[in-house]
């Protein structure tokens, strides 16, 4: 019995470390939280670190890739999950404060800064970084980066439920679990591992075939619809149509947000029956057309696409950290420039893709991907561009308020990794009756990213106006929009 331990990397989590060999992609998904700072204020009105510290470390226990890092195969474009056994918990929650008084546009400049670096592969791959001195002093912001490797949109909101609190007042901080890190295999053993497993896969393929012919209830039905999932997604390109909101990506970053009041949302998903998603997507939709017209580009002759993850994790899977993840590619009606009839264009399309379940296709390429061998992912990786112009990323959070050990959570701005030739991801978090929306693009690329995000409110209201909808204004400061739920 071998007494070293490690878990091998599905191939979905993997390929997120080999889509940043493309150069200056940066997979890591991150999150701006606006925080009351409450109990954690010290006597000179800072953020008490120390507390942060000794709360993190008392749940560390309960999310054991936290103090894991990679190990690459040898050999092999692969890796694998080891305990850290130099782990250290000061570099991985990080302290800093803005020049009193910080402006909110002086703290997205430091949340670029932090998202523009790659994490340390020789650590494990989180940081959480508290920030102090935002103007008025009853405020912190709490900047976190994840690797994309460890969590996805839906397992990143179960995190959410383990390090928050619904309680406003503060709770006694556990004794952290002692923590034994497990012996690392060495890079032999590993190399044997691995090579005995790509060996075994053409019995793993019998295997899984096997599996699903045994607990599918309608083989026939099962096989038209797997197939069908295929033929509509390579139907559709591997290729996007080029615009001024893509180009080769380079190390910067900048990181903007607005918030806007989830009710206005439900409201014109009301009045013109249709999801969320939909709305959203309708709203992109006008921001994006309004931009590019700026930039004098022929929308009739422009394909854009948008991907759109659909999370496949099961019930059973909740609190489960990698990804359980799939995607929806849909091209924009760019052309059309009534709201209603874009709003209608993009529920066709996003009710056929339920019928045709397109998600099962992109699901089923990730599960050949782990019978391929290591070597031709990597260039796959490497050359993969995407059939899609951006990413628009729209994830339900919870709608009670929350509290870090008594400090309440006011608002949450997420960001999505940029892939290479895209210069721009939108991505949006619903939390305590707000929705939080943030926007990472590269600034080389796009430069003037504050008109985008001003044809992005306009576009908020001509698909509320396209509803009849009365909605508040669209603000980068949360307060402005909990002050309008109390007028």
């Amino acid at each position: 019995m071998a007494h070293w331990h490690y878990d091998r990397l599905s191939a979905q989590d993997n390929s997120f470390l080999l889509w940043e060999k493309t150069g200056n992609v940066r997979m890591h998904v991150a999150s701006t939280n606006i925080l009351d700072i409450g109990a954690l204020r010290t006597e000179t009105g800072g953020v008490d670190i120390d507390l942060v510290r000794r709360a993190t470390e008392s749940f560390l226990h309960l999310v054991p890739r936290y103090r894991q890092r990679i190990y690459q195969i040898p050999g092999f474009d692969h890796a694998v999950w080891v305990d850290d056994s130099r782990f250290d918990l000061t570099y991985h929650v990080r302290h800093t404060a803005l020049p009193r008084p910080g402006t909110l546009a002086q703290l997205k400049d430091l949340v670029a800064r932090v998202q523009a670096q790659p994490l340390d592969r020789n650590r494990p791959l989180w940081e959480t970084w508290m920030v102090e001195g935002l103007e008025g002093g009853e405020q912190f912001a709490m900047i976190t980066k994840i690797h994309h490797c460890m969590i996805d949109g839906a397992s990143g909101v179960d995190l959410a439920n383990i390090q928050f609190s619904l309680s406003p007042e503060p709770e006694p901080i556990a004794d952290p679990v002692p923590f034994q890190p497990r012996p690392a295999p060495r890079r032999l053993e590993l190399f044997l591992d691995e090579a005995k497993r790509t060996a075994g896969i053409p019995l793993e393929i019998v295997r899984d075939f096997r599996s699903f012919v045994s607990e599918t209830e309608d083989l026939r039905e099962d096989v038209s619809t797997r197939v069908s999932a295929l033929t509509r997604l390579f139907g559709m390109g591997m290729n996007a149509g080029e615009t001024p909101i893509n180009g080769r990506l380079g190390p910067h970053r900048r990181f903007e947000w607005v918030s806007c009041r989830l009710d206005d949302l439900k409201a014109i998903r009301k009045g013109l029956g249709c999801s969320i998603n939909d709305v959203v997507l309708t709203i992109v939709t006008g921001a994006v057309r309004a931009y590019l017209q700026s930039k004098g580009v022929d929308l009739a002759a422009t394909d854009f696409k948008v991907s759109t993850p659909v999370s496949v994790r099961k019930e059973e899977e909740r609190g489960e950290l990698g990804n359980k993840v799939s995607s929806w590619i849909i091209p924009l009606p760019l052309a059309e420039p009534d709201p209603r009839r874009q709003l209608e264009t993009i529920h066709e399309l996003t009710e056929e893709l339920k019928e045709t379940n397109q998600a099962i296709g992109v699901q089923m390429m990730n599960q050949v991907q782990e019978w391929t061998p290591s070597v031709l992912l990597s260039l796959g990786a490497q050359a993969m561009s995407g059939p899609i112009n951006t990413i628009v990323t729209n994830v339900p959070g919870p709608q009670m308020p929350l509290y870090f050990h008594g400090a309440r959570v006011r608002a949450i701005y997420p960001a999505v990794p940029l892939m290479q030739g895209m210069g721009l991801g939108i991505a949006l978090t619903s939390y305590a009756g707000t929705m939080g929306i943030g926007f990472n693009c590269d600034p080389d690329i796009v430069p003037d990213i504050e008109l985008f995000i001003a044809r992005f409110c306009e576009s908020f209201e001509n698909v509320a106006a396209a509803a009849k909808v009365e909605v508040g204004p669209m603000s980068e400061d949360v307060n402005e929009i909990y002050a309008t739920f109390e007028a």
